[in-house]
């Protein structure tokens, strides 16, 4: 399948509906608190296969070294595809080209798949940060870039 990822402005039509999907997904596992807000200046990229939207991601900015993974979310009929991998590497990108040299992410105990993508992608544990603190079954993530 070929996967074209191009950053898109949160405004876009699928990248919305992608957002509300990884919500609705967010929220059906972990409740109305899996839900969290996106930095204004969020910088979100879309992975398109033919006309359709199939994923997005958003790195945000927390300091001038390090960035945020946000809404990493692919489509249930494209996931175990390479898509959600393609995807954390354009983010990994996108970060760097920002002066980024660490991205951090927080993923919960009931997404076994995300946290496997990110440890294979060389993401290990840090400290718990900001509201997951609080959040004994969130795992934190980082990497050096």
């Amino acid at each position: 399948m070929a996967v074209i990822i191009e950053e898109r402005p949160l405004s876009d039509e699928g990248l919305s509906a992608l957002v509300a999907a990884a919500f609705a997904e967010l929220v059906a596992k972990y409740g109305p608190e899996g839900r969290s807000g996106v930095h204004p200046r969020a910088r979100f990229l879309v992975a398109v296969s033919g006309d359709h939207a199939v994923g997005c991601g958003a790195v945000q900015p927390v300091d001038e070294a390090t960035g945020e993974v946000k809404r990493m979310y692919v489509a249930p009929g494209h996931r175990r595809r390479g898509v959600a991998r393609s995807l954390l590497e354009a983010l990994e990108d996108l970060a760097r080209s920002q002066g980024h040299t660490v991205l951090r992410l927080a993923t919960g105990h009931l997404q076994p798949e995300a946290l496997a993508l990110y440890r294979s992608c060389g993401y290990r544990p840090i400290p718990p940060y900001g509201k997951y603190v609080e959040e004994p079954t969130t795992h934190c993530l980082a990497k050096r870039l």
